[in-house]
């Protein structure tokens, strides 16, 4: 292969790719980026064998072939050359020489012959606006348990519901749900995309602008936009039916405005305790929203807010970590709080915005 591209394109694009190689010592050629040069274009492929990329520079090719190269070193190289320069690549004996005007530096190659495939995922296709999916996914993510013990709640549960793509995460302690109407969406019974892949589907088309086509299948799934293809596995389970946990009734709602609440549980947790325990109380007869914390070891912490309370009186703890998260998902000023009970879950959403509901499970000490 022989090509001249730009240094700042290739530079961009290594870094995206170079997060999806796979440290693995077991299969090397997993650490290693595929240069692929083909037509007018520059194909960059990398895999850890749950997620695969490929993403595609404009370049100008003057003679064709693949050579595979470590990712980590490619990316300190090109790191390091300077950016509006163009750089000459070349590989020579299945090694990968790089020439810019002032540097001139050979890379070491593998045997690509053993680079897995990425697969091209045949089945239910749709196409949704970029800045919609990376909401949906951005939306609830979180709430997903880092932990592999239960694959099938450390995912993202995407299904859809009428016109809407709903977007579903839980680690049994929390829930967060997200609805994107979208026009034009087949059936979709239950995608799991797991939890470590989701936030590598949120760096790469996080910037991306226009629409993204997702095609699945029960084994895979994949994204594609002009330049940029990823496939990711999806887990073979079934979601809970978290339906049947949001609460049908509400005895208490409470709507605060959300910078209020946020100052609040920010100094709430300097007072917390080794669980991350805030205690709520709420009377709407004394017209009295109260946050609470202690420890032994700190102090402890009262603050009342305004608030607007409707219902009977509640008293109940929860882990102050868990409201904090849902913030970034909540775009109004204001947001309500409902309870149907101590021992029920909270039910948290911005004011006016159905689309997207949050539950936290209370702590019983």
């Amino acid at each position: 292969m022989k090509l001249e591209c730009k240094a700042e394109d290739i530079k961009n694009k290594i870094l995206q790719v170079e997060r999806i190689t796979g440290k693995n010592l077991t299969l090397p050629i997993l650490n290693s980026i595929l240069l692929i040069t083909s037509g007018k274009s520059l194909k960059l492929r990398s895999t850890n064998l749950s997620l695969g990329i490929e993403v595609e520079i404009p370049a100008k090719i003057e003679k064709e072939g693949i050579v595979a190269i470590s990712g980590s070193v490619l990316h300190g190289v090109f790191s390091n050359v300077f950016q509006n320069d163009n750089v000459h690549l070349e590989s020579i004996d299945g090694n990968l020489l790089i020439q810019t005007k002032k540097s001139r530096i050979k890379l070491k190659g593998q045997p690509h012959d053993d680079f897995p495939t990425i697969p091209r995922v045949d089945g239910t296709a749709f196409e949704i606006e970029s800045k919609k999916l990376i909401d949906g996914i951005k939306s609830v993510y979180y709430s997903s348990s880092p932990s592999d013990i239960k694959p099938e709640i450390s995912s993202v549960f995407i299904h859809t519901n009428d016109d809407n793509l709903v977007f579903v995460s839980t680690d049994s302690f929390r829930l967060a749900e997200k609805k994107i109407k979208t026009k034009g969406l087949p059936e979709i019974k239950g995608i799991l995309i797991p939890f470590k892949n989701t936030a590598e589907i949120l760096r790469v088309f996080g910037e991306s602008v226009g629409i993204i086509k997702v095609c699945f299948n029960k084994n895979q799934i994949s994204f594609s936009s002009d330049a940029i293809y990823l496939t990711s596995r999806v887990i073979d389970g079934v979601f809970p039916d978290y339906r049947q946990i949001i609460p049908k009734t509400t005895s208490t709602s409470a709507v605060v405005l959300k910078q209020d609440l946020l100052n609040s549980l920010k100094l709430s947790n300097i007072f917390s305790d080794k669980f991350n325990q805030v205690n709520l109380r709420i009377s709407p007869k004394e017209k009295v929203f109260e946050l609470s914390s202690a420890n032994n070891d700190v102090g402890e912490n009262k603050t009342y807010l305004d608030a607007a309370l409707t219902g009977e009186d509640v008293e109940l703890g929860f882990n102050y970590k868990y409201f904090l998260d849902c913030f970034q998902s909540i775009t109004t000023d204001s947001l309500s709080i409902k309870f149907s009970g101590a021992s029920s879950p909270l039910v948290i959403s911005p004011v006016s915005d159905s689309s997207f509901l949050y539950l936290i499970m209370p702590m019983n000490r």
